[in-house]
């Protein structure tokens, strides 16, 4: 209920009956209480010099007297700009999806936005429809991490009409706009630190997924073998599901081969920890009995035992990377934005050389 000291200010008073004054006042109700029309009360509480001072200070105080808060969704409807972003992600638990939100609400909050979360669970189906309805919301931008849809978005944006940037994107192909890790370089970096420490049966630990990263990631693994003279094995090649359960359980094939590799890559760091436990589990001891590259270097990696060697992806960089690219798309500045960012090896205390006799 409005407080009835409102009558301080002269020409105030309550709005009316506790239903009626239980609710948000509107601009109207401003305008009547103030004697003024509803426009000169929107010039008002937006500081507009065409409204003489004196009589924009009143107008503000019996705003703030009835209770009045400016609504964002009423100003969207004059602007035709809501200031919100919609995020699409596979789940908020996941370590890498929380860095690269760090990064894209940081870049949005610097420019007066707000982001609104939402998971797709890794469905396909489930990702399209949370944009749609981000889009039918009207948010002005839309991020998508890990899209399962990717390229199919294209044919979609004429009709959606908001802007759409993809970080990480695991449907094959290109999409139009994109902040994507260079994978195939970053796993190929990390099979030659193996190859330069003398392993020559090196495994490579995927997702069975058969996403797009892991695709490239896979890719990179076998072009440094192929140019140290390796043959590649097809047994060394075993697919997990990007957790800790699926890394274990594909390590554990692996060690059930009558001659073990003494090296793994692993498609992420989560995978990596899985591979880890089953060595350890197995007797065996990291890295003296094997070594091991994981890929993304997330918040846990330097506290593993012992510290993990891995690929380091920039998550929280990407993130505002792919604000700043949907900022340009906003404005009209750019029609096409493909970033490739650079990967970095990370050596830690996970990988040694190669045992000999």
């Amino acid at each position: 209920m409005l407080d009835e000291e409102a009558g301080k200010v002269p020409g105030v008073s309550p709005l009316g009956g506790s239903r009626r004054a239980a609710r948000q006042p509107s601009i109207k109700d401003i305008a009547r209480l103030a004697h003024v029309s509803h426009p000169t009360v929107s010039r008002a509480l937006q500081n507009s010099p065409l409204v003489n001072s004196r009589t924009a200070e009143r107008i503000r105080k019996i705003a703030e007297q009835a209770g009045y808060h400016a609504s964002a969704v009423a100003r969207g409807l004059v602007t035709r700009h809501s200031r919100t972003i919609g995020l699409v992600v596979t789940t908020a638990a996941d370590p890498f999806t929380s860095e690269v939100f760090s990064g894209i609400e940081q870049a949005a909050h610097d420019r007066g936005y707000c982001v609104f979360l939402a998971e797709s669970n890794a469905d396909p189906e489930s990702e399209r429809k949370v944009v749609q309805t981000f889009a039918e919301r009207r948010v002005d931008g839309i991020i998508v991490t890990s899209s399962r849809v990717g390229a199919l978005y294209l044919p979609l944006l004429s009709e959606m009409m908001v802007p759409i940037v993809l970080v990480n994107n695991q449907h094959p192909g290109a999409f139009v706009h994109s902040v994507m890790i260079r994978n195939q370089e970053g796993s190929r970096a990390a099979a030659n630190h193996l190859i330069e420490l003398g392993h020559r049966r090196i495994a490579y630990l995927g997702d069975q997924t058969g996403y797009q990263s892991d695709a490239e990631r896979c890719a990179g693994y076998r072009e440094a073998q192929d140019a140290a003279g390796i043959v590649f094995t097809p047994e060394l090649v075993v697919l997990g599901d990007g957790k800790p359960e699926g890394g274990q359980r594909a390590m554990d094939q692996l060690l059930a081969l009558p001659c073990p590799p003494t090296a793994v890559c692993c498609y992420n760091d989560m995978t990596a920890l899985g591979a880890m436990l089953s060595i350890r589990l197995h007797g065996l001891r990291v890295p003296e009995d094997i070594s091991v590259v994981g890929f993304d270097d997330l918040f846990f990696a330097s506290y593993t035992q012992p510290p993990l060697t891995t690929v380091r992806q920039p998550m929280r960089r990407m993130g505002q990377l792919a604000m700043e690219s949907l900022f340009r798309l906003m404005s009209g500045d750019a029609s096409e934005i493909r970033i490739k960012v650079e990967a970095e090896l990370i050596v830690r205390e996970s990988t040694a050389r190669v045992r000999t006799g």
